[in-house]
């Protein structure tokens, strides 16, 4: 596990597009509500709360989502993710976001056309859309909407919204305050651009702050810790099947396969003795 003043001198080399650091950033609503509105092109009246990785698992069965800044207005939800490594499976993962972000903000009871307009906006460093050969589009945006295939006069009018950017194609990007942000994203160099110098000043600002430096390595050392354990519990459950097949099998004695699987012996003749009660 990584050591305490490890994380301590990575806190000096954090970025604004590191994890952690860019949710921090996007806790103040005006930055929020600026950078929406720079790259979506909407207005966004107020903020009611910019909710940090707001966790969404509505049923103990399904697979939750984490969202990085998760945005409220008064007839809009905005999901704002940065991606700093390739992205996998973009379509599926903003079709899943969508509609866990639906279910979420739709109260029992409720009617449709009571939910909310939904933007999920994703700001990459890597171009997230690939050709058949691995080769990206090399688009600087990429805007998604639901039409009619027949007809695209013919719009769902579903109020969803899908919008990816392509940081690593900066320069192509006509509009200045947005090619100096992507640049800012793809160089961590923020230049001439207000916005970014803005951005960069805060990244440095929150660097110093204790609050910010206490939360970074409880959030480091617990997601760390989480992990061992994980790793943890998937050998001792790799080693428990393995035994279970040795003894299935009827191969060695309960010591000998106690020892091949690296299990107590006692743990091993509990198997064994549950086994036999099944049989």
């Amino acid at each position: 596990m990584e050591k305490y003043e490890d994380l301590q001198k990575k806190i000096d080399r954090l970025t604004f597009t590191d994890d952690g650091m860019f949710q921090a950033v996007m806790r103040n609503p005006e930055i929020s509500a600026e950078l929406v509105e720079c790259l979506l092109h909407i207005k966004v009246d107020h903020v009611e709360y910019p909710e940090l990785e707001k966790t969404i698992a509505p049923f103990y069965t399904t697979k939750g989502v984490r969202l990085d800044v998760y945005l409220r207005d008064t007839d809009k939800i905005i999901d704002v993710e940065l991606q700093s490594y390739p992205l996998e499976e973009p379509g599926k993962r903003t079709r899943y976001y969508n509609s866990m972000v639906d279910i979420d903000s739709l109260m029992k009871g409720q009617d449709y056309s009571e939910l909310k307009d939904c933007y999920i906006l994703f700001i990459c460093k890597h171009d997230p859309f690939r050709d058949e050969n691995g080769h990206g589009y090399r688009l600087p945006c990429y805007t998604f909407r639901n039409k009619c295939e027949e007809d695209l006069r013919v719009n769902l009018n579903d109020k969803t919204l899908k919008v990816f950017y392509n940081a690593s194609v900066y320069e192509k990007v006509k509009d200045e305050r947005i090619r100096g942000f992507l640049h800012f994203v793809h160089t961590n160099d923020c230049g001439k651009d207000d916005f970014s110098n803005r951005l960069s000043a805060m990244v440095d600002e929150l660097k110093e702050n204790e609050k910010f430096r206490s939360d970074y390595l409880a959030m480091n050392l617990h997601d760390r810790d989480i992990t061992k354990r994980a790793r943890q519990e998937g050998s001792t459950q790799k080693a428990v099947d393995a035994a279970r097949n040795l003894l299935n099998m009827n191969l060695g004695t309960h010591e000998q396969i106690a020892q091949a699987v690296g299990l107590p012996l006692e743990k091993v003749k509990e198997m064994a003795e549950l086994s036999s009660m099944h049989n």
